[in-house]
């Protein structure tokens, strides 16, 4: 400030010197009237204009302000090369907000072992390049995976999740718009469910079961033709662009596949976008604060029959088993010879309405299928009548086809009636104790193996209820063969 003051006081006396160096003014005639003769002159008034140019160099303290160049207004010529070059035609927006900043939405389920054995719950940005790449491989860098964060009860369905996302994601980028030009590409994201259970917050190797990209409860949906496993066929992506000159598909193409030759390709703005492919063309929104819920699939969802009767319940899952059971002709498995044989129990049921007799006879069905992944109601009241009590032993079977007694206890039935270990078991209830163990019902039905149902037979065989007489035939080691009765007392 102390200079410009300096410089206006330099710029006033030099004003002022001039003005007083300057030549007296030359009278002007005063314009004379007809009438009037000669008249006395008057001064003639000459203005003066001094201009003073002075270029001085701003010191630290004088703000230099530029004058804008004006912005030419728009006409309607042809476009310019940059647009005349882009992948495709501007992508449609609807709800144009700028782009998401973050995302909130809601995972429903219904499947029942949906959360059983759930280490570590997770909802993450899961980076899509593997599925582009169609690299059933591929691991999601740690860098790329957002994490979100539930925010409701889990164990609660539907529950809720939110996501705020990166302002630089990190994940794979790959140029999908196919016009044959190296260029900068797009990281594409779904939102996605996973069990984190091994290592840190991050998923791993281990948690991806080897990689590649999720097929349920994810925001994509995935093909149920075996023609077209692990295609994504609709649902939402989540893309960014890191500029405005990225093309991405604005639908499947005629060969009803995403990331191929013949898609039709769009520019997206820069920034996020997200991408509805359930519509046709695809939907492109900006919304700054999306929903975008979760999605079970068909074949992960349950199958409710509750609507139906208890005899129509059963129908309707034998139908369902014809239809749908992978292994039927494997494990020589006649379903009509079952239903045959397991109808009029739920005729019964239903005539009594009777819910106790109704899950008897569903689990008695399950366990009539050779398939240890297959499970029937699990009656406490009836496991806990059948195993309660015992004989004082437990036995194993040799390979060559003698069973013999492993374990004794102590003052129980068996140790009174002279039992010792490593006595052989000849028979039960009057069976060789072979069939009598191939007719033992094991409580963890059904097996896949004959083995493994062997070794629970073998565990059920000794186990009664309290009270029951059982008449079992033995021969201890160096001893002769004996038979005695004994009865069932409380072993836990």
């Amino acid at each position: 400030m102390k200079q410009l003051r300096t410089l206006f006081i330099l710029l006033l006396s030099l004003g002022l010197l001039l003005a007083a160096c300057a030549e007296d003014p030359t009278p002007t005639p005063r314009p004379i009237n007809d009438d009037e003769g000669d008249a006395a002159p008057t001064a003639e008034i000459i203005e003066v204009q001094v201009t003073v140019v002075i270029t001085a160099t701003p010191g630290p303290e004088i703000a230099v302000e530029s004058t804008p160049t004006p912005t030419p207004a728009a006409t309607d010529e042809e476009p310019t090369a940059d647009l005349a070059n882009l992948p495709g035609p501007p992508a449609e927006i609807v709800n144009d907000e700028g782009g998401p900043v973050g995302i909130t939405g809601e995972v429903t389920y219904t499947n029942p072992f949906f959360n059983v054995g759930v280490a570590a719950p997770v909802v993450i940005l899961e980076d899509q390049a593997g599925f582009v790449d169609r690299d059933e491989n591929y691991l999601f860098p740690v860098e790329s995976q957002a994490l979100g964060q539930i925010t409701s009860d889990f164990y609660t369905s539907p529950f809720n999740y939110s996501i705020a996302l990166p302002i630089a994601p990190k994940g794979g980028v790959r140029d999908v718009d196919n016009d044959g030009e190296e260029d900068i590409g797009v990281q594409v994201f779904a939102v996605a469910y996973w069990n984190n259970v091994f290592g840190d917050p991050f998923l791993e190797e281990r948690d991806l079961g080897g990689g590649g990209w999720s097929t349920a409860y994810a925001s994509t949906i995935i093909s149920d033709d075996p023609e077209l496993e692990r295609e994504i066929v609709g649902g939402t992506f989540l893309v960014y662009a890191q500029d405005g000159q990225q093309g991405f598909p604005n639908g499947f193409g005629e060969d009803g596949l995403l990331f191929t030759e013949d898609d039709p390709i769009v520019t997206l703005p820069q920034g996020y976008t997200i991408v509805n492919m359930d519509t046709e063309p695809f939907t492109f929104d900006r919304s700054r604060n999306p929903v975008i819920d979760l999605i079970e699939p068909e074949g992960a969802a349950l199958v409710d029959y509750s609507d139906l009767s208890y005899t129509e319940a059963f129908d309707a899952l034998v139908d369902q088993l014809k239809n749908e059971y992978a292994f039927t002709e494997y494990k020589g498995i006649d379903w009509e010879a079952l239903r045959d044989e397991f109808h009029p129990r739920f005729q019964v049921a239903d005539a009594a309405g009777d819910e106790m007799e109704y899950l008897r006879a569903l689990r008695d069905f399950a366990w009539q299928i050779p398939d240890g992944h297959i499970s029937g109601p699990f009656i406490s009241e009836d496991f806990r009548a059948a195993a309660i009590g015992g004989i004082g032993i437990a036995i194993r079977e040799l390979t060559d086809g003698r069973v013999l007694v492993n374990f004794l206890l102590e003052d129980g039935p068996a140790a009174e009636a002279g039992m010792e270990l490593r006595t052989e078991i000849l028979a039960m209830n009057g069976q060789p104790i072979s069939d009598y163990l191939d007719s033992t019902v094991s409580y963890f039905a059904p097996y896949s193996t004959p083995h493994s149902q062997r070794l629970d037979q073998l565990l059920f065989a000794t186990r009664f209820p309290v009270g029951t007489e059982v008449e079992v035939t033995f021969q201890n080691p160096g001893g002769s063969e004996q038979t005695v009765t004994l009865t069932a007392v409380g072993e836990v």
